[in-house]
């Protein structure tokens, strides 16, 4: 299945949780791309030790989810 989610926010738990659903689904073998508009392309300066953005950004780049902007 072709999934595609859409993040246009600048809080880092809304873009965590983002990031976090399309993993567990690219777990399930769904092809997934996320798609960052606005203010969430900006995801690596608004990263937070409670939300660490950019190491669920790479576990999903690396498990060969699409993420485009």
């Amino acid at each position: 299945m072709n999934i595609t989610l859409v993040a246009c926010s600048a809080d880092p738990e809304i873009l965590w949780n983002v990031f976090r659903m399309g993993n567990l689904m690219l777990e399930k073998m769904d092809d997934v791309t996320i798609f960052l508009n606005g203010p969430s392309v900006s995801y690596s300066q608004i990263a937070t030790e409670k939300f660490p953005l950019l190491d669920q950004a790479k576990l999903f780049t690396l498990s060969e989810g699409v993420l485009q902007a």
